[in-house]
Protein backbone atom coordinates (compact mmCIF):
# COMPACT_ATOMS: atom_id res chain seq x y z
CA UNK A 1 0.00 0.00 0.00
CA UNK A 2 2.80 2.40 0.90
CA UNK A 3 4.62 1.63 -2.37
CA UNK A 4 1.44 2.37 -4.29
CA UNK A 5 1.04 5.71 -2.59
CA UNK A 6 4.61 6.62 -3.40
CA UNK A 7 4.05 6.02 -7.08
CA UNK A 8 0.76 7.89 -7.29
CA UNK A 9 0.89 10.95 -9.49
CA UNK A 10 -1.46 13.86 -8.93
CA UNK A 11 -2.82 15.14 -12.22
CA UNK A 12 -5.39 17.64 -13.35
CA UNK A 13 -8.37 16.34 -15.26
CA UNK A 14 -8.33 16.16 -19.08
CA UNK A 15 -4.53 16.22 -19.24
CA UNK A 16 -2.03 13.67 -20.60
CA UNK A 17 -0.90 12.89 -17.05
CA UNK A 18 -4.46 11.94 -16.11
CA UNK A 19 -4.33 9.01 -18.58
CA UNK A 20 -1.40 7.34 -16.83
CA UNK A 21 -2.06 4.24 -14.72
CA UNK A 22 -0.67 5.74 -11.52
CA UNK A 23 -2.46 9.06 -11.99
CA UNK A 24 -4.82 10.39 -9.34
CA UNK A 25 -7.04 13.10 -10.76
CA UNK A 26 -7.35 16.08 -8.44
CA UNK A 27 -9.93 18.83 -8.64
CA UNK A 28 -9.17 22.36 -9.72
CA UNK A 29 -7.75 24.80 -7.24
CA UNK A 30 -10.27 26.84 -5.34
CA UNK A 31 -10.85 30.27 -6.83
CA UNK A 32 -9.54 33.11 -4.71
CA UNK A 33 -11.28 35.84 -6.65
CA UNK A 34 -13.50 36.74 -3.68
CA UNK A 35 -10.81 36.35 -1.03
CA UNK A 36 -9.88 39.45 0.91
CA UNK A 37 -6.57 41.14 0.21
CA UNK A 38 -5.65 42.96 3.45
CA UNK A 39 -4.35 46.46 2.89
CA UNK A 40 -1.33 47.97 4.58
CA UNK A 41 -1.89 50.81 7.08
CA UNK A 42 -2.91 53.81 5.01
CA UNK A 43 -1.12 57.10 4.58
CA UNK A 44 -4.29 58.62 6.01
CA UNK A 45 -3.68 56.72 9.27
CA UNK A 46 -0.09 57.98 9.44
CA UNK A 47 -1.23 61.59 9.00
CA UNK A 48 -3.80 61.18 11.76
CA UNK A 49 -1.31 59.61 14.17
CA UNK A 50 1.08 62.50 13.55
CA UNK A 51 -1.69 64.97 14.36
CA UNK A 52 -1.67 66.42 10.84
CA UNK A 53 -5.41 66.14 10.15
CA UNK A 54 -7.82 68.89 11.24
CA UNK A 55 -10.28 66.45 12.84
CA UNK A 56 -11.11 64.95 16.21
CA UNK A 57 -13.57 62.44 17.66
CA UNK A 58 -16.84 63.93 18.83
CA UNK A 59 -18.53 61.72 21.43
CA UNK A 60 -22.31 61.94 21.47
CA UNK A 61 -25.07 59.97 23.14
CA UNK A 62 -26.11 58.41 19.85
CA UNK A 63 -22.55 57.43 18.90
CA UNK A 64 -19.36 58.97 17.59
CA UNK A 65 -18.87 61.50 14.83
CA UNK A 66 -16.05 63.77 13.75
CA UNK A 67 -15.46 67.37 14.69
CA UNK A 68 -13.64 69.57 12.20
CA UNK A 69 -11.08 71.97 13.65
CA UNK A 70 -11.37 74.20 10.58
CA UNK A 71 -14.11 75.22 8.18
CA UNK A 72 -14.40 72.45 5.58
CA UNK A 73 -14.89 74.99 2.78
CA UNK A 74 -11.40 76.40 3.45
CA UNK A 75 -9.59 73.07 3.02
CA UNK A 76 -7.14 72.46 0.20
CA UNK A 77 -9.10 69.77 -1.66
CA UNK A 78 -6.13 68.76 -3.80
CA UNK A 79 -4.35 67.74 -0.61
CA UNK A 80 -7.07 66.53 1.74
CA UNK A 81 -9.66 64.83 -0.48
CA UNK A 82 -7.23 62.23 -1.95
CA UNK A 83 -5.80 61.74 1.54
CA UNK A 84 -9.21 60.95 3.01
CA UNK A 85 -9.98 58.64 0.07
CA UNK A 86 -6.74 56.83 0.89
CA UNK A 87 -8.30 56.00 4.26
CA UNK A 88 -11.13 54.02 2.66
CA UNK A 89 -9.07 50.85 3.12
CA UNK A 90 -9.24 51.24 6.90
CA UNK A 91 -11.64 49.14 8.97
CA UNK A 92 -10.49 50.00 12.51
CA UNK A 93 -11.76 52.82 14.70
CA UNK A 94 -11.24 55.75 14.53
CA UNK A 95 -9.59 55.71 11.10
CA UNK A 96 -12.57 54.19 9.28
CA UNK A 97 -14.96 56.70 10.84
CA UNK A 98 -12.75 59.69 10.07
CA UNK A 99 -12.11 58.69 6.46
CA UNK A 100 -15.71 57.81 5.65
CA UNK A 101 -17.46 60.71 7.32
CA UNK A 102 -14.71 63.13 6.36
CA UNK A 103 -15.20 62.27 2.69
CA UNK A 104 -18.96 62.75 2.87
CA UNK A 105 -18.52 66.10 4.64
CA UNK A 106 -16.07 67.28 1.99
CA UNK A 107 -18.28 66.11 -0.86
CA UNK A 108 -21.27 67.88 0.68
CA UNK A 109 -19.42 71.19 0.82
CA UNK A 110 -16.81 70.96 -1.93
CA UNK A 111 -18.80 72.23 -4.91
CA UNK A 112 -16.47 73.24 -7.77
CA UNK A 113 -13.39 72.15 -5.82
CA UNK A 114 -14.21 68.48 -6.38
CA UNK A 115 -14.01 68.13 -10.17
CA UNK A 116 -10.31 69.08 -10.58
CA UNK A 117 -9.30 66.46 -7.99
CA UNK A 118 -10.94 63.46 -9.71
CA UNK A 119 -7.70 62.07 -11.26
CA UNK A 120 -6.11 61.94 -7.80
CA UNK A 121 -8.99 59.88 -6.40
CA UNK A 122 -8.81 56.95 -8.82
CA UNK A 123 -5.88 55.10 -7.24
CA UNK A 124 -7.31 55.23 -3.69
CA UNK A 125 -10.67 54.04 -5.03
CA UNK A 126 -9.00 51.11 -6.82
CA UNK A 127 -7.00 50.20 -3.74
CA UNK A 128 -10.13 50.14 -1.59
CA UNK A 129 -12.12 48.01 -4.03
CA UNK A 130 -9.21 45.61 -4.50
CA UNK A 131 -9.24 44.70 -0.81
CA UNK A 132 -12.36 42.59 -1.54
CA UNK A 133 -13.36 43.39 2.04
CA UNK A 134 -17.15 43.55 2.40
CA UNK A 135 -17.16 46.53 4.73
CA UNK A 136 -14.60 48.47 2.69
CA UNK A 137 -16.35 47.74 -0.60
CA UNK A 138 -19.78 48.79 0.68
CA UNK A 139 -18.34 52.02 2.05
CA UNK A 140 -16.41 52.75 -1.16
CA UNK A 141 -19.37 52.08 -3.45
CA UNK A 142 -21.54 54.45 -1.41
CA UNK A 143 -18.78 57.06 -1.58
CA UNK A 144 -18.72 56.67 -5.36
CA UNK A 145 -22.46 57.28 -5.51
CA UNK A 146 -22.05 60.47 -3.49
CA UNK A 147 -19.02 61.54 -5.52
CA UNK A 148 -20.87 61.26 -8.84
CA UNK A 149 -23.71 63.46 -7.58
CA UNK A 150 -21.58 65.89 -5.57
CA UNK A 151 -20.88 68.44 -8.31
CA UNK A 152 -21.49 69.17 -11.99
CA UNK A 153 -19.56 67.10 -14.54
CA UNK A 154 -18.06 64.75 -11.94
CA UNK A 155 -19.96 61.79 -13.40
CA UNK A 156 -18.60 62.53 -16.87
CA UNK A 157 -15.09 63.00 -15.50
CA UNK A 158 -15.15 59.48 -14.07
CA UNK A 159 -16.02 57.79 -17.39
CA UNK A 160 -12.40 57.61 -18.68
CA UNK A 161 -11.48 55.77 -15.49
CA UNK A 162 -14.17 53.08 -15.70
CA UNK A 163 -11.61 50.52 -16.88
CA UNK A 164 -9.76 50.99 -13.60
CA UNK A 165 -12.83 51.06 -11.35
CA UNK A 166 -15.25 48.57 -12.88
CA UNK A 167 -13.05 45.46 -12.93
CA UNK A 168 -13.99 44.61 -9.35
CA UNK A 169 -17.59 45.69 -10.02
CA UNK A 170 -17.80 43.01 -12.71
CA UNK A 171 -16.60 40.35 -10.27
CA UNK A 172 -19.04 41.22 -7.49
CA UNK A 173 -22.11 42.51 -9.33
CA UNK A 174 -23.93 39.17 -9.01
CA UNK A 175 -22.67 38.35 -5.54
CA UNK A 176 -25.45 38.15 -2.99
CA UNK A 177 -24.67 38.63 0.67
CA UNK A 178 -26.53 36.35 3.05
CA UNK A 179 -24.73 36.89 6.33
CA UNK A 180 -21.30 38.41 6.87
CA UNK A 181 -19.80 37.45 10.21
CA UNK A 182 -17.57 40.11 11.68
CA UNK A 183 -15.19 39.37 14.53
CA UNK A 184 -16.70 42.04 16.74
CA UNK A 185 -14.96 41.06 19.92
CA UNK A 186 -11.51 41.15 18.35
CA UNK A 187 -12.16 44.58 16.87
CA UNK A 188 -13.67 45.76 20.14
CA UNK A 189 -10.53 44.75 22.00
CA UNK A 190 -8.42 46.58 19.45
CA UNK A 191 -10.66 49.63 19.76
CA UNK A 192 -8.95 52.42 21.74
CA UNK A 193 -12.28 53.34 23.32
CA UNK A 194 -11.95 51.96 26.85
CA UNK A 195 -15.27 53.09 28.26
CA UNK A 196 -17.78 50.26 27.89
CA UNK A 197 -20.70 52.54 27.18
CA UNK A 198 -18.78 54.41 24.48
CA UNK A 199 -17.78 51.10 22.90
CA UNK A 200 -21.39 49.94 22.98
CA UNK A 201 -22.62 53.12 21.34
CA UNK A 202 -19.98 52.75 18.65
CA UNK A 203 -21.03 49.25 17.65
CA UNK A 204 -24.76 49.64 18.22
CA UNK A 205 -25.22 53.06 16.62
CA UNK A 206 -28.05 53.07 14.08
CA UNK A 207 -26.52 55.98 12.20
CA UNK A 208 -23.69 54.94 9.90
CA UNK A 209 -22.41 58.51 10.05
CA UNK A 210 -21.61 58.08 13.73
CA UNK A 211 -20.15 54.60 13.68
CA UNK A 212 -20.60 51.28 11.94
CA UNK A 213 -24.01 49.67 12.30
CA UNK A 214 -22.81 46.07 12.02
CA UNK A 215 -26.31 44.60 11.97
CA UNK A 216 -27.17 46.76 8.98
CA UNK A 217 -23.82 46.16 7.32
CA UNK A 218 -24.26 42.39 7.60
CA UNK A 219 -27.46 42.67 5.56
CA UNK A 220 -26.01 44.93 2.87
CA UNK A 221 -25.94 43.33 -0.53
CA UNK A 222 -22.78 44.33 -2.37
CA UNK A 223 -24.22 43.12 -5.68
CA UNK A 224 -27.26 45.33 -5.28
CA UNK A 225 -25.12 48.33 -4.31
CA UNK A 226 -22.94 47.83 -7.36
CA UNK A 227 -25.90 47.66 -9.74
CA UNK A 228 -27.39 50.81 -8.20
CA UNK A 229 -24.05 52.55 -8.67
CA UNK A 230 -23.77 51.47 -12.31
CA UNK A 231 -27.15 53.05 -12.98
CA UNK A 232 -26.00 56.26 -11.30
CA UNK A 233 -22.84 56.19 -13.43
CA UNK A 234 -24.98 55.90 -16.55
CA UNK A 235 -27.40 58.65 -15.52
CA UNK A 236 -24.69 61.15 -14.62
CA UNK A 237 -21.90 60.05 -16.96
CA UNK A 238 -23.07 61.67 -20.15
CA UNK A 239 -23.39 60.13 -23.64
CA UNK A 240 -20.29 57.92 -23.35
CA UNK A 241 -21.14 56.37 -20.00
CA UNK A 242 -23.23 53.42 -21.18
CA UNK A 243 -20.85 52.16 -23.85
CA UNK A 244 -17.94 52.31 -21.41
CA UNK A 245 -19.89 50.46 -18.72
CA UNK A 246 -20.96 47.86 -21.29
CA UNK A 247 -17.36 47.36 -22.39
CA UNK A 248 -16.30 46.44 -18.85
CA UNK A 249 -19.54 44.70 -17.83
CA UNK A 250 -21.09 43.04 -20.91
CA UNK A 251 -24.19 41.89 -19.01
CA UNK A 252 -25.13 45.41 -17.91
CA UNK A 253 -28.53 46.56 -19.15
CA UNK A 254 -29.15 50.27 -19.65
CA UNK A 255 -31.50 51.97 -17.20
CA UNK A 256 -32.15 54.78 -19.69
CA UNK A 257 -32.69 52.98 -23.00
CA UNK A 258 -35.21 50.42 -21.77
Amino acid sequence: MSMRRKTELNAEGFTVKATLKNAVVVGPRASRVFHECPAKPSTFRKYYERGELPIAVKHENRGNSIAWKVDVETLDYHHYLPLFFDGLTETAFPYELFARQGIHDMLDRGGPKILPVIPQLIMPIRNALNTRNHQVMCTTVKVLQHLVMSADKVGEALVPYFRQILTVFNLFKNKRTSKIKFEREREALANPIHNHQQRKSYYDSENLGDGIDYDQLEKEDIGKLINETLQIFERYGGPDAYINIKYMIPTYQSCLMN
